[in-house]
């Protein structure tokens, strides 16, 4: 069986985040993700997880 690489978490201070999956050849079209109620987004093409950071002020109601 094979292993797969554990996903990636990248904790962000902003609601909106641009992905393009680390540039490169192992790149993907730049994207553009914004974060659910949650404070997470997966992208679609890598599935890097952007996670809002502990604290950080999106301009919503929150914690």
């Amino acid at each position: 069986m094979t292993a797969m690489q554990p996903i990636e978490t990248i904790q962000v201070e902003t609601p909106t985040v641009g992905c393009d999956g680390g540039g490169g050849a192992l790149g993907h079209p730049l994207v553009y993700l914004t974060l659910g109620k949650d404070g997470r987004v997966e992208c679609p093409y890598c599935s890097r997880q952007y996670v809002l950071k502990e604290g950080a002020k999106t301009g919503t109601h929150g914690h």
